[in-house]
């Protein structure tokens, strides 16, 4: 499979020029005007003029249509066994429109119907169904202490999984594991499956190279991680088409679309776990920013809650700083998932922890909610699901404990996935994206973007 040249179009009013790697920004470069979106055969770079220069073309027929479909099948969905009236009375269609997008993407292999309905009122109906086999993804989630990789199919259903954890990430092993446990969860598939796979997400921390010494690593892994575009290696081992989001959007995601309706319109999404991954949503959209980092919250300067000065939030709300307290008292944990810890065992060591964690968590909570308007902050991590209340509880109190000047504390509620977050987020992305997203930059990429090779 090869890619086109680059081409331009015009999204929301502005020129796009697309090209064929995703533009991430790098340790050392400065920034720059331009939005990244993807497509299933790779990603693009946006180079985008001024947002007020007049569009070349208006909204297109095709944009329309591709709304309207991904609007049927979002509406199928969400609310299996819905009935062709149904979907055109939800979305606002005519009927004669919606039974038309109906039959189109059965005839795709994306809907099934079911046994016809009697004895209600009004004309028998069928009920509609998404064909769950009829598309799967891939989402790989590369942290910072462990790889936890796991195939879905369009519901975002695990089908199979991989995981390891391990001291640190090594640039120098990484590919070459993803790629042996790609080819393993691959061979779940038969031929008729694998031809069905839209593609892979993955899911990492911002500027690896930043922050791996943090962890002990051998020197040469920040040089080594300046140069490793994770997803660029896998799609290049394995041919598949790959994107790439950061962890904590990633988790975000997951957290968001796997909540029942009604899905709050704004919140905080915090996950505590080697560092402090982090997301924002905001008016029902995942804010991402123009190079997919934003939200980068445990970047937060806060202030320790001993008063001896200020911190990254990622050094204090974390479980590397619970490896700190650890190995000041001459303990070393294993390199394990946090949820198998004798965190027991630890007691006198995890209760203050929680403690100072809870004091940074607050304050990065509330500064949070001052930025983006919200009220409420969703809390996740790593540790098994005790110490999350616990956790919970400390974060509550120190919100109590804080100044309250124009606006209430959000509320604080715990996470539905822990560990399952940032993985099924990265394979969920791919399909949003090509089956389901309504923004015009998505359905550009994936449905009105010229074919490829």
């Amino acid at each position: 499979m090869t890619h086109q040249p680059a081409t331009p179009l015009t999204v929301l009013g502005r020129r796009i020029e697309k090209s064929n790697r995703p533009r991430v920004a790098r340790d050392g470069e400065s920034s720059r005007d331009f939005v990244c979106f993807h497509d299933i055969f790779g990603a693009g770079v946006c180079e985008v003029t001024d947002f007020f220069e007049p569009a070349s073309r208006g909204v297109q027929h095709a944009s329309l249509r591709a709304a309207n479909r991904r609007a049927v099948l979002s509406t199928i969905a969400f609310n299996p066994g819905i009935s062709n009236a149904d979907v055109s009375r939800r979305t606002g269609l005519a009927p004669q429109t919606a039974s038309a997008i109906v039959g189109e993407l059965e005839h795709e292999g994306l809907l099934s119907r079911g046994d016809v309905l009697r004895g209600r009122r009004g004309q028998p109906a069928t009920p509609l169904f998404l064909k769950l086999d009829s598309a799967y993804s891939i989402g790989i989630d590369v942290g910072w202490q462990h790889i936890d990789i796991v195939l879905v199919d369009l519901s975002a259903r695990p089908l199979a999984r991989y995981r390891r954890d391990f001291d640190y990430l090594d640039a120098r092993t990484v590919i070459p594991e993803l790629v042996g446990a790609l080819e393993q969860l691959l061979g779940k598939l038969d031929r008729a499956q694998r031809s069905r796979l839209i593609g892979i997400g993955v899911a990492s921390p911002t500027r690896i190279a930043r922050k791996v010494g943090l962890l002990d690593a051998p020197a040469e892994q920040a040089e080594l991680w300046k140069s490793l575009d994770l997803a660029a290696e896998v799609e290049k081992a394995t041919g598949i088409s790959t994107l790439w989001f950061n962890n904590g959007n990633a988790g975000c995601w997951a957290e968001l679309v796997m909540r029942p309706a009604p899905r709050p319109e704004n919140f905080i999404y915090l996950f505590v776990d080697t560092f402090l991954g982090a997301g924002l949503i905001a008016e029902h959209n995942l804010w991402e920013g123009p190079t997919g980092n934003s939200a980068n919250l445990g970047s937060m300067l806060v202030c320790r809650s001993d008063g001896s000065g200020r911190e990254f939030g990622h050094v204090l709300a974390s479980t590397m700083a619970l490896d700190r307290r650890l190995r000041a008292a001459g303990i070393a944990h294993p390199a394990t998932n946090p949820a198998e810890w004798p965190w027991d065992e630890w007691e006198t060591h995890v209760a203050p922890w929680l403690a100072e964690c809870g004091d940074a968590l607050a304050q990065i909570i509330m500064n949070s909610a001052a930025v983006i308007e919200c009220d409420l902050a969703i809390l996740d991590g790593a540790m098994p699901r005790p110490i999350l209340e616990r956790l919970l509880l400390e974060t509550r109190r120190a919100l109590s404990e804080l100044p309250v000047l124009t606006s209430e504390p959000p509320k604080v509620l715990t996470g539905r996935l822990g560990r399952d977050a940032m993985p099924l987020g990265a394979a969920f992305m791919p399909i949003f994206r090509k089956y389901f997203s309504r923004d015009l930059r998505d359905m550009a990429s994936w449905e009105l973007a010229p074919a490829h090779a």
